[in-house]
């Protein structure tokens, strides 16, 4: 595949991952939300249980490309741009969530918000760890071990899962692995106790999707994007969620406990998606529309934490005593719209906005590689 059409297939999906990723990130209640743009209560799987996996499945497309770059330069070279890439968007993503950083104390200065309390892992984190776990494996195994270890996590993930809890919030082994590891306070709130769905043991299968669209990425630049490869990718894709299903009645598809059935699925829908893409886009030269997703595909990690942070300060600033966010979407939104469709409206204004941001950058060739 030339580096044009691989560019171009690529950024759709990513592009279109991370245009999604907004929208759902812009939820304001769950109650003011459609289904499909929230994520599964516990066990299941909706559209927005597929966009975080699909994200770490297009991180791995691209490493295809750069690691044989990066090999070039030589041991020590390579080693240090997969430790300063990791360790950047790691820190990325830990500075977000301690974001933004001061508070406003009992005087009515500004005290700093205490390290005590911060969250340590996240999506920018599970990313970061993902990506130079899966950088290593390929660059010091190949694909054998990339097998190897995909096999070997999903089940002994299983297993850990099923000796040392159960599958419930309160009690999966996850969550007392964190806990033990980093403590409650470090952990996500949002659940209504200490638990993180981006936490340590479940970072380890997330290697996989890594692993997989870096498998996928590689066979479309062997074969080409043919029929073939297209045909493989999609059988490939078909029996992942064909065993996934039958997992499913003994692991359930979890997104926050990221169980192997949930990987398996997850897979194999991204599978099928890049394999139609790549019919579409390199195959059959579609362009309507892909131009609008491209955008988002060249800056994405920078682009996904501008809208974090923007979140982040609609949130946190006040207008006549509530949040600017909630008087947005009542004032600007709600008012007319309704509820629901109100907030996939604001939800999807905010994207655009967005998109501005990164096709403003795009015309002046502005391209932020975390």
């Amino acid at each position: 595949m030339a580096e044009a059409q691989r560019a171009r297939a690529l950024d759709v999906l990513r592009g279109a991952t991370l245009a999604l990723m907004i929208v759902v990130n812009m939820s304001i209640s769950e109650a003011l939300s459609y289904g499909p743009l929230l994520h599964a209560p516990w066990h299941g799987l909706t559209l927005t249980d597929v966009v975080f996996p699909t994200f770490l499945f297009v991180v791995g497309a691209a490493l295809s490309f750069t690691l044989p770059r990066y090999e070039r330069l030589g041991e020590a070279a390579l080693l240090m741009k997969l430790c300063r890439r990791s360790a950047l968007i790691f820190l990325c993503g830990y500075l977000l969530s301690w974001f933004p950083f001061v508070r406003v104390g009992p005087d009515g200065g500004l005290a700093l918000l205490p390290l005590a309390g911060t969250r340590i892992l996240g999506v920018l984190q599970r990313i970061a760890l993902a990506y130079a776990i899966a950088a290593l494996l390929l660059h010091y195994g190949r694909a054998r071990a990339a097998l190897i270890y995909s096999g070997a996590v999903l089940l002994l993930c299983w297993w850990v899962l099923a000796q040392w809890g159960d599958l419930s919030l309160a009690g999966n082994a996850a969550r007392k692995l964190d806990l033990w590891l980093l403590g409650a306070a470090h952990l996500y709130q949002g659940e209504g106790l200490a638990f993180d769905p981006e936490g340590l043991l479940g970072t380890l299968p997330a290697v996989v999707h890594v692993l997989a669209g870096h498998a996928a990425a590689g066979l479309v630049q062997r074969r080409g994007p043919g029929y073939e490869s297209i045909a493989k990718l999609l059988m490939a894709g078909l029996l992942a969620i064909a065993l996934a299903l039958a997992w499913h009645g003994v692991l359930p598809i979890n997104k926050k406990l990221w169980t192997g059935s949930y990987v398996l699925c997850t897979v194999g829908i991204d599978l099928c998606l890049l394999g139609l893409l790549v019919w579409a886009v390199d195959l059959r030269g579609w362009r309507r529309g892909c131009a609008f997703f491209e955008v988002f595909g060249r800056n994405t990690l920078f682009i996904y934490l501008l809208a974090e942070v923007a979140m982040s300060l609609l949130w946190l600033l006040p207008l006549r005593g509530r949040p600017l966010f909630e008087q947005l979407y009542a004032h600007g939104f709600q008012s007319w719209a309704g509820d629901k469709p109100g907030s996939l409206l604001f939800a999807l204004c905010f994207m655009l906005v967005c998109w501005a941001v990164a096709a403003w950058m795009d015309r002046r060739q502005l391209y932020i590689k975390l």
